[in-house]
């Protein structure tokens, strides 16, 4: 095979970064070049469907990995339910078929045999679990009943995105049961902190907590919890949601126990969720025009070490990063990479784009010296540093990282919310900057809607920590009785 010259190589390094459109040019398109570049996804020949690929499913394991390990010190067990809901089950529940109606599939046919009733694949499985529940529990000492399920769902939708917005999608989620009112809001509360905690400690993503409007709500659900993040386009995103469901599945289903005091009484329920839009999150919040930058906690490889490798020094190199790479294993997620048929600037830009958060330079001179050039992929920043002090100084270094970009998201997203009482400035800012607007409301539907249709932005939610400062809604000029977060979303 003939030789690559320098130039061409030098060409084969550019590649990565050309082909990835600028935020600031096209924000959707560079969105999708990015997963596309770096194999997190590919389209499905069924439109609004994906195949996760290695990169993006090994970072969805790395969020699965972390909320599970919550779920079960929480005292949380994961269990399996079927994919198909019989027809007469989603039904039982009027408010909750009416709200995912327009996204159910449903199957007509088994092999040659058309069926006696359809059944639905499952858009969430509050129908099929509570059938299961109403068998189980019989007696208080059942309660609490507190379950998960990983599994995929499918949800007809009209626009998507992958990660964002799929037909089907992988996700978690909770379904317990509880004796009391307070117990189940409780839980409720309790789950929406692990997802806020995991999101910011993990992901370096800040989110705003707090509860839907009714309009916003889960459908059939009593009150809705939600975690929005803000992208950095100006977009937030429902990056999880916790619901306390009340009685009214209990009481569709037949979901009843016998209390202490000898009466039979429903159960109050919950149900809790995220999904892989999370990978989409981590994409758009922490992203630059080089491709990913993932926070240290989430990424699978958090060290790569490329070696410069001369015909002179070859040896000696390879064996200074091979036992540099072993040394360094027990202690971080390291990958060496000794491919020999890329330059090392190919391979900086392949582990740019990959989002690696450190990359460890090592040539001949290096080990003369007896440093290495480590180089942090959120700001580029470039050291040497000394091979005996590695060992101490990079676990540190990759804490510093994820410190410093859970601040950078925290900045952006404290950049980007606002405040006031000027109904037509908020239009300018929905349409012009979009971001997070703050503002008093009447709590009537006819001023949520009107917002939607002015500037496409929603309620995400009813804040906990933020009080009425203004005591008239922006929207009508009427009494005002919440203070809510509104924003354009994905």
């Amino acid at each position: 095979m003939e030789q690559k010259t320098e130039n061409q190589k030098s060409d084969q390094d550019k590649e990565f970064v050309r082909a990835i459109t600028p935020k600031a040019v096209d924000y959707s398109q560079w969105y999708i070049d990015v997963i596309l570049k770096t194999k997190m996804m590919d389209y499905a020949p069924i439109k609004g469907f994906m195949a996760i690929r290695l990169e993006g499913y090994a970072i969805w394991e790395k969020i699965q990995e972390l909320m599970d390990r919550r779920f079960k010190e929480t005292g949380h067990q994961n269990a399996y339910f079927p994919l198909l809901i019989p027809q007469e089950l989603l039904q039982k529940e009027a408010e909750h078929v009416e709200g995912f109606a327009p996204e159910v599939a449903w199957v007509t046919k088994g092999g040659d045999e058309i069926l006696n009733e359809p059944l639905a694949i499952r858009p969430t499985s509050e129908a099929i679990i509570c059938d299961f529940y109403s068998r189980w529990i019989q007696s208080w000492r059942d309660l609490p009943l507190l379950i998960n399920q990983w599994c995929n769902v499918l949800r007809w939708e009209k626009a998507t995105r992958p990660f964002l917005r799929t037909s089907e999608f992988l996700w978690q989620e909770g379904h317990t049961c509880h004796r009391t009112e307070e117990e189940a809001e409780e839980e409720t509360l309790k789950m929406l902190e692990v997802y806020r905690e995991c999101l910011e400690t993990e992901m370096a993503i800040p989110a705003v907590v707090g509860r839907k409007s009714q309009r916003e709500k889960f459908a059939g659900a009593l009150r809705t919890y939600t975690v929005e993040a803000l992208m950095s386009d100006g977009r937030a995103l429902q990056a999880g949601t916790s619901h306390n469901l009340g009685q009214h599945f209990a009481k569709g289903f037949n979901i009843t126990y016998l209390d202490q005091d000898d009466q039979l009484k429903y159960v109050w329920q919950t149900s809790w969720g995220v999904s892989t839009r999370l990978v989409g999150a981590l994409i758009m919040v922490h992203g630059d025009d080089r491709g990913l930058v993932l926070p240290p906690r989430i990424a699978t490889i958090q060290t790569v070490i490329v070696p410069i490798l001369t015909k002179k020094d070859r040896e000696r190199v390879l064996e200074s990063v091979r036992d540099l790479a072993d040394q360094l294993k027990d202690k971080l997620r390291v990958k060496l990479d000794d491919r020999e048929e890329y330059s090392p600037g190919w391979k900086y830009n392949e582990w740019e784009m990959r989002g690696v958060p450190v990359r460890i330079e090592v040539g001949p001179r290096d080990i003369d010296k007896g440093h290495v050039v480590v180089v942090r992929r959120d700001n580029g920043e470039k050291t040497f540093m000394s091979r005996d002090d590695l060992f101490e100084e990079l676990p540190r270094l990759l804490v510093q990282i994820q410190d410093d970009m859970l601040q950078r998201a925290l900045e952006l997203r404290e950049a980007n919310t606002r405040s006031g009482s000027d109904y037509e400035e908020f239009k300018r800012i929905m349409t012009e900057e979009r971001g997070f607007f703050l503002a008093s409301w009447c709590g009537e539907d006819a001023c949520e809607e009107k917002v939607k249709d002015d500037t496409k932005a929603t309620i995400r939610c009813i804040p906990f920590d933020k009080e009425l400062e203004d005591e008239t809604c922006m929207v009508c000029g009427k009494k005002a009785t919440e203070v809510v977060y509104y924003a354009r979303a994905y």
